[in-house]
C-alpha cells in the first residue's frame, strides 16, 4: 500500500553559503589533498574547445565567476520538487547571465584527468618528491561494501578500493587504478546501460560526481553540488539519459541529473534515514524507488501548476515489521518488492546471505495474494543453485555474452564468483574467480629475506603473496580469526621459511611454508602450488585474542601479548618451551624488544589503557626446577611502570601563552611607534593623546582567561609506540589526547612501590599536523630509520623526512601525505616494508592490501620475483602436530593449573573413598543391628523411629537434596528446552518427511536377508489415490462397532420384514376377499370409459408417430454429395495413425494433435510414475513388514517348543538328550522404530557410556563398535514384550506349571517302584522321547519354511528392484523433459493462446457472415412478399373495374401515377431517395407492355377531378390503392436498401475472413515450427534403455555393429503389431474390394425396387379413394374419423356417483361392526372377572390346608435323626461300586500290557463299566 507522503524541506542555500564552502575547497586542506578548481557552469563551447587547458590569471576572478555560476542552477525544472529548493536571489540582471550560462555542452569537451585526479601533499619548500610513494598493486578488495561490483565489458571489471577505482582485466588479471578527484574516497559507482560511460560518486566536502568515458578513461562529465558529505547510490534510467543519485548522512539528497548537460533536473530530501539504493522503473522513466534503513519509497515525476515535481510515496506493508530494505526490484507496472532481488527475461532471480541462488515465476509473484491477514504467501522457487559453503551473495551482475545466461556475483565473504543460471544439462558448476579476505585486515607481516607477505584476517584465513610479482601463492584455513602475524626473524630460521600467527582464540601457531615443486614425492598429490603451508608448532598460552608478537634482538625468546592482561614468553631454541608470563595492567597492544644499540635486551609493552612497561629478559629455569612449579606466572621479575597522564591541556596552554606573549610584544611594538609618530606630529600634546588612547583600548581590551587543565576520566587508548633509546620511547594516543607524539621516559624501578598510583608525563612531544581526529595507527621506519612511515585513522599514509640516528626526532617537520584507504572506515592496522626497502605494503581495515614502490634514485634493472622457500629435510614425512580446534581447550597456564587441581582433587577423593568405607562399616554393622531386632519376640522390639537420633536431620537432608533437584531442573531447563528444539527440527528434517523407514529382515539358518524401501513421502507430482473404506482394512474397535450396528441394523430389518410381512398379508386379505356387485359395476364402467379413452389416443399417437417417422425419413434423405460422417472419420483416423511412422528427428515431423506434449502432461506423466512406483514398494514393505511379522510368531512358538522341550528333556536321562535348538533373534535391523524408544535404564546406560567415553576416548572408539549392537540386543529383548502373544504365554506359563509339578512331586520321598510302575516309566519315557524328536523337527520345520518364504520373497523384490532402477531411469528423463518443457511453455502458450484468438475471430466472423447471409434471404423474402402484394393489388383493382369500362386507361392511369409524397427525413439524402423510389416504382410497377404514353398526354391529365361518367367509387378506390401502392413501394425500397447493405457487410466480413484464415495458418505454422523444434530438444535428451545382446536385431554383415546411432528401438509387442498390421492390411483391401462390388449390385437393386415401390403406391392411392367414394360417397379424413371418442366428462360424473354410494354404505357397514365388537368386548371382561373369583376361593381353601399341616410338623420335629441318616448309606454304596469298577479296569490293563508284550498281540479297546 503506498501512501503520499510530501518531501521534508531542503535547507535554502545562498550564494554566501556556496561561496565558504567552495573557498573552504580552496583552501590548503583541500589543496593538500590533491583537490584542484571546477570548472564554472558559464564556460561554453565559445571559450574552451576540446583538449584546451582553463588558464586563469587571477584567482578573485576564479571565485568570482564560480560565485555567479552558482546562481545558474535556479531553472524551472528546480521548481518541480516538493518545495523550492533555492530561493531567487540574483536579481534580472543575474538572470540574464543565467540564460547565457545555460548553453550546452560541446560533445566532444573532456576534461583533464590530471588536473582532475586527487594528489598527494607535501610540505612548502621541501624537497620530498610527489612520487616518493608509487601504487604497484591492490591485493584487497571491499567484499561488504554495497553494489562494489561492476562490468564494464565481457573481461572488464570494475570496483572501489579505498580512494581507488579498479578496472581489473578478467583474462591477464591485470589492474588499472582511477584516483579520486577530491580525496575523500568514493561513495559509489555506476555503468551506462550501454557500457560507454561510467560514473564515480565521490566522498568529501561537496563531493562531485565524475563521468570517465569508456575505454578512453576521459573525464567526460563533472556533476556538482549534489550532496554535503558523500554519494551512497547512483543509477541511470534505462536508455542513459537521465541519472539518480542520492546522498548519504547527514542530507540524503536525492537528485535527478541531465548529466551531459552537468544539471540538476529534480532535487529533495530522500529520507531521514541512511538510503541506501536508488533505481529507475525500466519501463517508465517517471517513475523511480528508494530504499533503505526501515523503509522504501515510490517516487513520480509529477506535472503540477508550479512545474515538474517529485511526489514520493512511502511502501507499506501491512503488519511486517519495519526493516531494512537491502535489495528491491521494479516490477513492469510500477509496483514494488522487498528482497535482494532482480527481474531478469520474465524470471526473478534472487540472492541471499544463505548462499542460495533462487529462479522464481514472476507471473505467480505477480499474481500472488496473501490467504490471511498475516500478509505471507509462500511460493515455491522453480530453480535452486547452491554456490558453495559459508557463501554470503551481496550482489549480482549479468554478463553479456550472446547465448549464455553468466553472472557474476560479490560474495560478502570474501570472493567473486561466475555463475551459470542456465540450468540445462551443461550447466557450469559455479566458479571463484577471486578470493580475497573478508573484513578488516587484522595483521601484516613481510618475509625478512625475499618479497613474501603473509596477512590475516577474521575470515579464519592466512594467506601468502608474492607482491613483486603481484599474484597469491596460497592460503590455509583454520577455525579461529588471526589477530596477529610476524615473520620469523634469520637468526630463528635461516630460509625465513617460518611465519608465527596469533589468534581470537588465544592459540599462537608456527607455520612453515615451502614451495612443494621441489619435493621429491608427488605420489597421491592432486595439485601442485606455487606454495603451501604446514603446521609446525600449535599451543594456547592465552584465554583471550592473541594482539602481538615480538622475538627478541637474539631470536632466542618469542613473546606473545594478549588481551587477557598477560604476555607469555617461550624459549625458541627449545621447540617454544614455555617459560612463564607476566600479568599487565590492560590489554596488551604492542610488543617491541630493544634493539642491539641498548645496553640489555628488554621488552616494551603497550597497553591500551594508557600503561606502559618494561620488562627485562626472562630467566630461564632448569627443567627439574620448573616440573615443581604450580604455575608459570613470574614473580620475581623486575618490571617498570609508566602511567601516562595527560597532559594535552598543559600542552595547550603553555602554546597559548606563547601566543599570547608574542602577541604582547607585536602590540607593544605598535605602540611604542604610535607613540613616536604622535610626539613627532604633536610634540607634548602628543604624549596626552597617547594616554587617552591607551586608556580607552584598555577599557576595551579585556583578556580572555587561559585554557583550563582538563585529565580525561577514563585515559585515552594508546594505538602505537617505539623506542628512542634505553629507558625512553615515544607514544601515540587517541581519544583526546590525539595529534601528538609524546616522548616519556621510564621512572627508576622501585621495588614494592604500587603501579596504579604512578601518575607519569611525558618530557617531551612532537605536534602531528591534521591529526586531532585523525591519529597515528601504525608506524614504522627504513631500514636506516631516514623515514618514518605513518598508517592514520582517514586511512591515509604519512611518511616523515628524518635525519640520521635521529632517535628524538628533532627535524619531523616535512612530510608527504596521502590518502588511500577509504576515509570513513579504512584506517590502516598494518605498515611495513620490504627487506630492501623497496616496497611499502599497507593493510585496512577496509579489507584492502596495497603495495607501493618507494621512489630511489637507483632504477631497477629488471623485474623482481619471490623466492618461496626450500622445504625442509624429511618435511613429506614429518608428523603434522593436532592442532587445537576446541574453544573451551586449556591454555597452557590454565593445564598446568589444571594438573594441579586434579592432583590435589585426586587425594580428597582418596579421603573421600576412605570415609565412604567407614560410612559402609558402619551402615553394614546397623543393618545387622536392624536384623538382630527383627529375630527379638514383638514385644521386645525398638521401633524404627527409635533408631533416629534426629528427626530433623532426615528432613533437613530430603528438603536439600529436593532443594538440589529443583535447582538443577532449573540450570537444565535451557539446555532441557534447546534440545527439545533440536530433536523436533531433527525429526521434522529427517524422520517426519519419512514414510516407512528400512526394515532388514533376517534369514534364521542363512546369510539372506531382505530389506524395505526407504519410502519418503509423495512428492508433489505425486497423484494420490485415496483409498476407499472397503480398500482399508478395518480396526478392531471399528469391527466391533460395525457387526454391533449390523446386529442392530439385521434386527431392525427383521422387525420390519415381520412388520411388512404382516402388512402384506393384510392387503392380501383386503385384495381378495370378495367385491360386490355395486363395486364391479363401477369397475366394468370406469373400465370400458377408460378402453374407448386408450384407443382414441392411441390412434392419435399413431397418426404422430407416422407423421413423426416421415418426417425423420424426409430429413434423413441424403444429398446427392452426400458422405457417411463415419467413412470420413475413418479416413482421418487412417490419415492420422496408420503407416505414419515418421522419425520424430525428421525435419518435416508434423507431431499428431493427440501426441502433443506440455509441461502440465508431463507432470500428470510423472505423477503416475511416482504413484506405480510408490504403490509397487508400498506393496513390497507390507510384504516384508509381514515377514517380519512371521518370524516374530516363528521365534515366539519356537520359544515355547524350546521351553516344552527343556520340561521334557528334565524327565529324560542326559545321555537321551537332543542338542536344544538355537532360539533366533530379533536384530535391530527388524525393528527400526526400537531406536526411538527408551526408558530410564537406557538413559542410565547411556551416561556411562559417556562417562567411559570422557575417561578413555580411544578405548571406548575400539569397543563401542563391537559391544554397541550386543547392548542394543540386551535391550531391546528385554524390551520386546509386545512381539509375543498370548498364545506363547499360555503356553509357557502351561510349561512352567508342569515343571514346577514335576518338582514338587519329585520332592516326596522315594519309594521302591513296582513293577506296574515301571512299566508305566517306561511307556512315559517313550512317549518323551517321541515328543523330544517330534519338537526339535517341528523347530527346523519352522526356520526352513520361515527361511524359504525369505528367499521366495528376496527373488520378487530383486526383480521389483530392477523395475525400480528403469523406473528411476525413466523419472530422470520424464524430469528432465519437464524441465525443458517448462522452458518451452511461455512462449508456447502465447502461440497457442494467438492461435485460439484467431480461430474464435474467425469463428466469429464466419457466424456473422451466416448471420448476414439468413437476414439477406429474410429481407428478399420481404421483397418478394411486398411485390406479390403489389400484383395483387393489380389484380384487384383490374377486377373491380370489369369489362369493356370505358374509364379503365384512365383510371389505372391514376393508380400508376408517380406521386412525390411529402414525409419527414431522419437524415440528409431526401432527393437522392424520390429518385430511387422514382426508379424503382418504373421498374416494378410495370405491368403492362403499353405504358408508354406520349407528353401531350401526360401534359392534359389531372386525376384531381373525377371525370363525368366515370364511376365516383372506382375513382376514389383508385386513389386510395394508389396510395397503398406508394406505400409497398418506398417499404421495398427501405427493404433493398437494407439488402445492399448486408451485402457490402457481407463482403468486408468475407474480406477480414480471408485475412484472418491467413493469419491463423501463419499462426499454426509457427505453433508448428514451434512444436517441432520442441521436439528437436526433446529429442537431445538422453534416454537410457537398457538391452540384452539378443534384443539387437540390427546386424552388419552378421555382426553387432560399433555405432548404434542409426538403428530404432521398438518393443516387442510394437514390431509385431506393425508385421500384424501389414498382413491386416492386405486382407482389408482384399474385403474392402468385395464390399465395393457388393454395394454396386445392391445399389442396382435398390433402383429397381423403388421404382417398383412407385408404381404399387400409385396402385394402392387409387384404391382407397375408390373404396371411400363407395363408403362415405366422398374422400374424407381418416384422422378425424379415427380420433373421434366418447363423451369423457359425462362419464367420468356416473363413475363418481356410484363410488359415492358405494363409499356410504362402507361408512355404515363400519360403524355397524364397531358397536358388535364393543358388546364382545364387554362379554370377554365379564367372563374373566368370573374366573378369578372362582381362583380366589381356591387359594383359600389351599391356606387352610397348610396351615394345618404345619401345625402337625411342629409336633414330630427332633424324629427324623434318631437312625442312620440315608445320605449316609448313599455314599458308601457309591464308594463300593468305585473301588469294584477301578479293580477291573486294573485287570483289563494288565491283559493289555501283556498282549502287548506278545508279538503280535491284538490292541482290544478298554474296558467300560456297564454303569460308566
Amino acid at each position: 500500500m503506498k501512501e503520499p507522503e510530501d518531501p521534508d524541506p531542503y535547507d535554502d542555500k545562498s550564494d554566501v553559503s556556496k561561496y565558504e564552502r567552495l573557498s573552504q575547497r580552496s583552501s590548503r586542506s583541500g589543496s593538500r589533498r590533491g583537490e584542484s578548481f571546477t570548472l564554472p557552469d558559464d564556460i561554453t563551447d565559445d571559450m574552451l574547445t576540446e583538449g584546451e587547458e582553463l588558464g586563469l590569471e587571477d584567482e578573485d576572478l576564479l571565485e568570482e565567476q564560480l560565485e555567479e555560476s552558482s546562481t545558474s542552477f535556479h531553472d524551472d525544472n528546480f521548481e518541480s520538487t516538493e518545495e523550492s529548493l533555492y530561493e531567487e536571489v540574483a536579481t534580472s540582471a543575474a538572470k540574464e547571465t543565467e540564460d547565457e550560462v545555460k548553453r550546452k555542452l560541446s560533445d566532444q569537451f573532456y576534461y583533464n584527468y590530471d588536473e582532475l585526479a586527487s594528489k598527494p601533499y607535501v610540505t612548502p619548500n621541501s624537497s620530498i618528491p610527489l612520487n616518493l610513494l608509487s601504487l604497484v598493486h591492490s591485493f584487497g578488495y571491499d567484499c561488504r561494501r554495497r553494489a562494489n561490483l561492476q562490468l564494464l565489458d565481457s573481461c572488464t571489471l570494475m570496483y572501489i578500493a579505498g580512494n581507488q577505482l579498479i578496472l581489473l582485466d578478467l583474462k591477464t588479471k591485470e589492474q588499472i587504478y582511477v584516483r579520486s578527484t577530491s580525496g575523500g574516497g568514493i561513495g559509489a559507482i555506476g555503468v551506462h546501460p550501454y557500457k560507454t560511460h561510467f560514473t564515480v560518486a565521490e566522498k568529501g566536502n561537496s563531493p562531485n560526481i565524475i563521468i570517465y568515458e569508456y575505454p578512453s578513461l576521459q573525464p567526460y562529465r563533472v556533476l556538482r553540488d549534489g550532496c554535503d558529505l558523500g554519494y551512497a547510490y547512483v543509477d541511470f534510467n534505462y536508455d542513459g539519459t537521465l541519472l539518480a543519485s542520492v546522498g548519504s548522512s547527514p542530507d540524503y539528497t536525492f537528485t535527478i541529473w541531465n548529466w551531459k548537460e552537468e544539471q540538476p533536473m529534480l532535487r529533495t530530501k530522500a529520507f531521514t534515514q541512511d538510503v541506501f539504493k536508488v533505481t529507475f522503473n525500466p519501463e517508465d522513466d517517471e517513475q523511480l524507488t528508494t530504499a533503505g534503513a526501515g523503509h522504501i519509497k515510490f517516487w513520480e515525476m509529477a506535472f503540477t501548476f508550479t512545474g515538474l515535481k517529485l511526489q514520493g510515496y512511502l511502501g507499506r506493508f501491512g503488519k511486517t515489521n519495519t526493516s531494512d530494505i537491502e535489495g528491491y526490484m521494479e516490477l513492469p507496472d510500477g509496483k514494488g518488492a522487498i528482497n535482494q532481488i532482480m527481474l531478469d527475461e520474465g524470471e526473478v532471480i534472487t540472492a541471499g546471505a544463505d548462499g542460495c541462488i533462487r529462479i522464481w515465476d514472476f507471473e505467480t509473484i505477480d499474481t500472488a495474494d496473501a490467504i490471511d491477514d498475516s500478509g505471507l504467501v509462500e511460493i515455491e522457487p522453480i530453480n535452486e543453485l547452491q554456490v558453495g559453503k559459508h557463501v554470503r551473495i551481496y550482489s549480482m551482475i549479468k554478463m553479456d555474452e550472446i547465448g549464455n545466461n553468466f553472472w557474476l556475483a560479490q560474495d560478502s565473504s570474501g570472493a567473486i564468483w561466475k555463475l551459470d543460471l542456465s540450468f540445462s544439462n551443461i550447466t557450469q558448476d559455479p566458479e571463484c574467480l577471486f578470493s580475497f579476505h573478508s573484513g578488516p585486515i587484522q595483521a601484516l607481516a613481510l618475509s625478512p629475506l625475499t618479497y613474501l607477505m603473509a596477512t590475516t584476517s577474521l575470515d579464519c584465513t592466512i594467506r601468502i603473496y608474492d607482491f613483486a610479482s603481484k599474484i597469491p601463492l596460497t592460503q590455509i584455513k583454520f577455525k579461529q580469526g588471526g589477530t596477529a602475524l610476524i615473520w620469523t626473524p634469520q637468526l630463528v630460521n635461516y630460509t625465513g621459511s617460518q611465519i608465527v600467527a596469533g589468534f581470537e582464540d588465544g592459540v599462537v601457531r608456527i607455520l612453515e611454508l615451502y614451495d612443494p615443486k621441489e619435493l621429491s614425492v608427488f605420489a597421491g598429490r592432486k595439485k601442485i602450488w606455487d606454495a603451501e603451508i604446514q603446521l609446525k608448532y600449535v599451543f594456547k598460552p592465552h584465554n583471550s585474542r592473541v594482539t602481538a608478537l615480538a622475538y627478541d634482538r637474539d631470536g632466542e625468546i618469542l613473546a606473545t601479548g594478549s588481551r587477557d592482561h598477560t604476555v607469555f614468553f617461550f624459549e625458541v631454541e627449545k621447540d617454544y618451551k614455555p617459560i612463564g608470563y607476566i600479568t599487565a595492567p590492560g590489554p596488551v597492544c604492542q610488543l617491541m624488544w630493544s634493539t642491539v644499540s641498548h645496553p640489555q635486551s628488554t621488552l616494551l609493552i603497550f597497553c591500551d589503557n594508557g600503561y606502559i612497561l618494561e620488562a627485562p629478559l626472562p630467566v630461564i629455569k632448569e627443567e627439574e626446577v620448573d616440573r615443581d612449579v604450580v604455575s608459570y606466572h613470574i614473580e620475581d621479575m623486575k618490571i617498570r611502570y609508566f602511567h601516562f597522564t595527560s597532559v594535552k591541556s598543559k600542552i595547550m596552554r603553555l602554546i597559548e601563552i606563547e601566543k599570547r606573549k608574542k602577541h604582547a610584544e607585536m602590540k607593544e611594538k605598535e605602540r611604542e611607534t604610535r607613540r613616536k609618530e604622535l610626539l613627532e606630529e604633536l610634540g607634548e600634546e602628543g604624549e596626552k593623546v597617547f594616554q587617552e588612547e591607551q586608556a580607552e583600548q584598555g577599557e576595551e581590551e579585556e583578556e580572555e582567561p587561559l585554557p583550563e587543565i582538563f585529565v580525561p576520566s577514563t585515559p585515552c587508548q594508546i594505538l602505537c609506540g617505539f623506542y628512542s633509546g634505553p629507558g625512553k620511547f615515544w607514544v601515540a594516543l587517541g581519544g583526546y589526547d590525539a595529534g601528538f607524539l609524546y616522548h616519556c621516559e621510564f621512572p627508576p624501578y622501585q621495588e614494592g612501590r604500587p603501579f596504579e598510583e604512578q601518575k607519569d608525563e611525558p618530557f617531551d612531544f612532537r605536534y602531528i599536523e591534521d591529526a586531532e581526529e585523525n591519529p597515528i595507527q601504525a608506524v614504522t621506519f627504513s631500514l636506516n630509520r631516514t623515514m618514518m612511515f605513518c598508517g592514520m585513522g582517514d586511512g591515509s599514509i604519512r611518511v616523515y623526512i628524518l635525519s640520521k640516528s635521529d632517535f628524538s626526532l628533532a627535524k619531523m617537520e616535512e612530510y608527504w601525505h596521502f590518502n588511500m584507504h577509504d576515509n570513513n572506515y579504512g584506517r590502516i592496522k598494518s605498515i611495513s616494508t620490504s627487506f630492501d626497502d623497496r616496497f611499502l605494503v599497507t593493510a585496512g581495515t577496509d579489507s584492502n592490501i596495497f603495495v607501493f614502490k618507494i621512489y630511489s634514485e637507483l632504477a631497477l634493472e629488471k623485474d623482481l620475483t619471490a623466492k618461496v622457500p626450500l622445504p625442509m629435510f624429511g618435511i613429506e614425512t614429518e608428523v603434522i602436530p593436532q592442532d587445537i580446534e576446541d574453544l573451551s581447550a586449556y591454555s597452557i597456564e590454565n593445564a598446568r593449573k589444571k594438573r594441579e587441581h586434579d592432583k590435589l582433587m585426586k587425594e580428597v577423593e582418596e579421603e573421600k573413598a576412605a570415609k565412604r568405607e567407614k560410612l559402609r562399616g558402619l551402615r553394614n554393622e546397623f543393618l545387622k543391628l536392624l536384623e538382630m531386632n527383627e529375630e527379638l519376640p514383638k514385644h521386645m522390639q525398638l521401633k524404627r523411629t527409635d533408631f533416629n537420633l534426629d528427626s530433623k536431620i532426615r528432613v533437613e537432608i530430603n528438603r536439600k537434596t529436593a532443594y538440589k533437584i529443583q535447582q538443577t531442573e532449573k540450570e537444565l531447563a535451557w539446555e532441557k528446552e534447546k534440545c527439545n528444539l533440536g530433536l523436533m527440527k531433527i525429526q521434522k528434517r529427517f524422520r517426519d518427511s519419512l514414510e516407512s523407514d528400512a526394515v532388514v529382515v533376517h534369514a534364521i539358518q542363512t546369510s539372506h536377508k531382505i530389506a524395505s524401501y526407504r519410502l519418503v513421502k509423495p512428492s508433489k507430482y505425486f497423484k494420490s489415490k485415496r483409498s476407499s473404506q472397503s480398500e482399508r482394512r478395518p480396526s478392531k474397535l471399528e469391527r466391533l462397532e460395525k457387526e454391533g450396528a449390523g446386529q442392530r441394523d439385521s434386527q431392525k430389518d427383521t422387525d420390519a420384514i415381520v412388520s411388512t410381512h404382516e402388512e402384506s398379508i393384510i392387503e392380501k386379505g383386503k385384495k381378495f376377499r370378495p367385491r360386490t356387485l355395486s363395486e364391479i359395476m363401477v369397475r366394468n364402467q370406469i373400465e370400458k370409459t377408460k378402453k374407448i379413452i386408450v384407443k382414441a389416443e392411441k390412434a392419435q399417437q399413431k397418426i404422430l408417430q407416422r407423421k413423426k417417422e416421415w418426417e425423420e425419413l424426409l430429413k434423413s434423405k441424403p444429398r446427392d454429395d452426400y458422405e457417411d460422417p463415419r467413412d470420413i472419420q475413418a479416413i482421418k483416423d487412417a490419415q492420422m495413425h496408420m503407416g505414419d511412422f515418421n522419425l520424430k528427428t525428421a525435419t518435416d515431423y508434423k507431431i499428431p494433435e493427440h501426441m502433443r506434449i506440455n509441461a502440465a502432461k508431463k507432470e500428470e506423466e510423472l505423477g503416475i510414475l511416482d504413484t506405480l512406483a510408490h504403490g509397487k514398494k508400498l506393496h513390497m514393505n507390507k510384504c516384508i513388514l509381514s515377514l517380519r511379522d512371521l518370524k516374530v510368531a516363528v521365534i515366539e512358538e519356537i520359544q515355547c517348543l524350546v521351553q516344552e522341550l527343556k520340561n521334557i528333556q528334565l524327565t529324560l536321562p542326559e545321555s537321551k538328550h537332543i542338542p536344544i535348538p538355537q532360539i533366533p533373534e530379533i536384530h535391530p535391523e527388524e525393528v527400526p522404530e526400537k531406536r526411538f524408544q527408551y526408558d530410564k535404564e537406557t538413559l542410565l546406560a547411556f551416561k556411562q557410556q559417556q562417562i567411559k567415553e570422557q575417561n578413555e576416548k580411544s578405548f571406548h572408539t575400539d569397543q563401542m563398535g563391537l559391544m554397541g549392537p550386543s547392548a542394543f540386543l540386551k535391550l531391546a529383548s528385554g524390551r520386546d514384550g509386545d512381539l509375543t502373544t498370548r498364545d506363547s504365554l499360555s503356553r509357557s506359563s502351561r510349561a512352567s506349571t508342569y515343571s514346577s509339578e514335576h518338582q514338587r512331586l519329585s520332592e516326596f520321598e522315594k519309594t521302591e517302584p513296582s513293577e506296574i510302575e515301571i512299566e508305566i516309566a517306561k511307556r512315559e519315557e517313550i512317549k518323551h522321547l517321541y515328543m523330544q524328536q517330534y519338537l526339535s523337527n517341528r523347530i527346523k520345520e519352522l526356520i526352513v519354511t520361515f527361511d524359504a518364504e525369505l528367499r521366495i520373497l528376496r527373488h520378487q523384490k530383486l526383480k521389483l528392484d530392477t523395475q525400480m532402477k528403469l523406473s528411476d531411469l525413466h523419472h530422470v528423463t520424464l524430469f528432465q523433459e519437464l524441465l525443458l518443457l517448462k522452458n518451452f511453455e511461455k512462449q508456447e502458450n502465447i502461440l497457442q493462446e494467438r492461435v485460439n484468438a484467431l480461430d474464435k475471430e474467425e469463428q466469429d466472423m464466419q457466424w456473422k457472415i451466416n448471420e448476414t447471409l439468413k437476414e439477406m434471404e429474410e429481407k428478399k423474402n420481404e421483397v418478394n412478399k411486398l411485390q406479390d402484394q403489389e400484383k395483387a393489388l393489380y389484380a384487384g383493382f383490374q377486377s373491380a373495374l370489369g369489362e369493356n369500362n370505358t374509364f379503365a386507361n384512365f383510371l389505372m392511369k391514376v393508380l400508376k401515377k408517380k406521386i412525390r409524397r411529402s414525409k419527414k427525413k431522419e437524415v440528409e439524402g431526401e432527393q437522392e431517395e424520390d429518385e430511387e423510389s422514382e426508379e424503382s416504382s418504373e421498374d416494378e410497377s410495370s405491368l403492362e407492355s403499353d405504358e408508354n404514353e406520349s407528353g401531350s398526354e401526360d401534359e392534359v391529365f389531372d386525376d384531381s377531378v373525377c371525370p363525368t361518367s366515370c364511376n365516383k367509387s372506382l375513382f376514389e378506390l383508385a386513389i386510395q390503392l394508389r396510395e397503398k401502392r406508394l406505400d409497398i413501394e418506398e417499404a421495398s425500397v427501405e427493404e433493398k436498401k437494407l439488402i445492399d447493405n448486408l451485402k457490402k457487410e457481407y463482403d468486408t466480413l468475407s474480406k477480414k475472413v480471408k485475412v484472418v484464415a491467413n493469419n491463423l495458418k501463419a499462426a499454426e505454422e509457427a505453433l508448428e515450427a514451434y512444436q517441432r523444434e520442441k521436439q528437436q530438444q526433446l529429442n537431445e535428451l538422453l534416454v537410457v534403455i537398457p538391452l540384452k545382446l539378443h534384443q539387437i536385431e540390427y546386424t552388419v554383415f552378421g555382426e553387432i555393429p560399433n555405432d548404434l546411432s542409426s538403428t530404432l528401438v521398438f518393443s516387442n509387442h510394437s514390431l509385431g503389431l506393425l508385421q500384424e498390421r501389414i498382413v491386416q492390411l492386405h486382407q482389408e483391401n482384399i474385403q474392402q474390394q468385395k464390399l465395393n462390388k457388393e454395394c454396386r449390385e445392391r445399389r442396382k437393386l435398390l433402383i429397381r425396387e423403388k421404382r417398383e415401390m412407385a408404381k404399387t403406391i400409385q396402385k394402392m392411392e387409387d384404391t382407397v379413394q375408390r373404396l371411400m367414394i363407395r363408403k362415405f360417397g366422398r374422400v374424407i379424413d381418416l384422422e378425424a374419423l379415427q380420433t373421434l371418442s366418447v363423451n369423457t366428462t359425462l362419464e367420468e360424473l356416473k363413475i363418481k356417483k356410484i363410488q359415492k354410494e358405494l363409499s356410504n354404505a362402507k361408512e355404515m357397514k363400519m360403524w355397524e361392526e364397531k358397536i358388535a365388537q364393543m358388546r364382545w368386548e364387554l362379554m370377554m371382561k365379564t367372563k374373566e372377572h368370573t374366573k378369578k373369583l372362582y381362583q380366589m376361593n381356591d387359594l383359600c381353601v389351599e391356606k387352610q390346608k397348610l396351615d394345618s399341616r404345619l401345625n402337625t410338623l411342629q409336633n414330630q420335629q427332633g424324629n427324623a435323626f434318631q437312625g442312620l441318616r440315608k445320605a449316609d448309606i448313599v455314599a458308601k454304596q457309591k464308594l463300593t461300586e468305585l473301588i469294584q469298577v477301578q479293580a477291573e479296569r486294573i485287570l483289563a490293563l494288565k491283559e493289555e500290557i501283556t498282549l502287548l508284550r506278545k508279538k503280535g498281540g491284538l490292541i482290544l479297546p478298554p474296558i467300560h463299566h456297564p454303569q460308566e
